[in-house]
């Protein structure tokens, strides 16, 4: 019986304090930058915003189950988020990650320059120095939900995720 309850009490601590261990990131939602004719002439497209939303969900839901990550809850500081442009605003996405206790920040664009050709980027900031750590970045071709999130995808697998990715390689 002794062994039973030691046995139960090692699975549940231990995930805990793995989980405790892991870098706390907060994934803001993706903006847009929108250089296509279309846009100029039409303004935003619901399905566009829509697709945002989906992409930052998607990148916060593959962070969260790879268990690498704690996925903070950006609801405190998302309204200032939103009123600002975090990829020209000095910093600010830093300062806000930090108000919710991240060790690391994720903001990420899409750009779309036709309904042909866009591309999703990715950056992860640590929010202690303030410095980039990386930014990916891959192509799609065609406006839709299936090229979204399988370009998202593939930064998330071959890239975020990716085991070793960014470490040195032996010469």
């Amino acid at each position: 019986m002794r062994m039973a309850c030691v046995l139960v009490v090692t699975m549940v601590i231990i995930p805990l304090v793995a989980r405790a261990a892991s870098p706390q990131v907060a994934v803001f939602d993706f903006e847009f930058i929108d250089t296509s004719l279309q846009g100029e002439v039409d303004g935003l497209r619901p399905d566009e915003q829509g697709r945002l939303m989906r992409a930052g969900d998607q990148v916060r839901k593959a962070l969260a189950d790879s268990g690498k990550y704690t996925v903070l809850d950006i609801a405190p500081v998302n309204v200032a988020a939103h009123g600002s442009n975090l990829q020209a605003c000095g910093g600010c996405e830093v300062q806000l990650a930090r108000q919710i206790g991240a060790d690391l920040v994720i903001t990420g664009t899409v750009q779309k320059v036709s309904n042909l050709i866009l591309n999703i980027n990715f950056y992860l900031h640590d929010v202690h120095t303030g410095q980039m750590v990386i930014a990916m970045s891959a192509d799609m071709r065609g406006n839709t939900d299936e090229s979204w999130t399988r370009a998202a995808g593939y930064l998330l697998r071959n890239r975020l995720l990716a085991p070793n990715y960014g470490a040195p390689q032996a010469q």
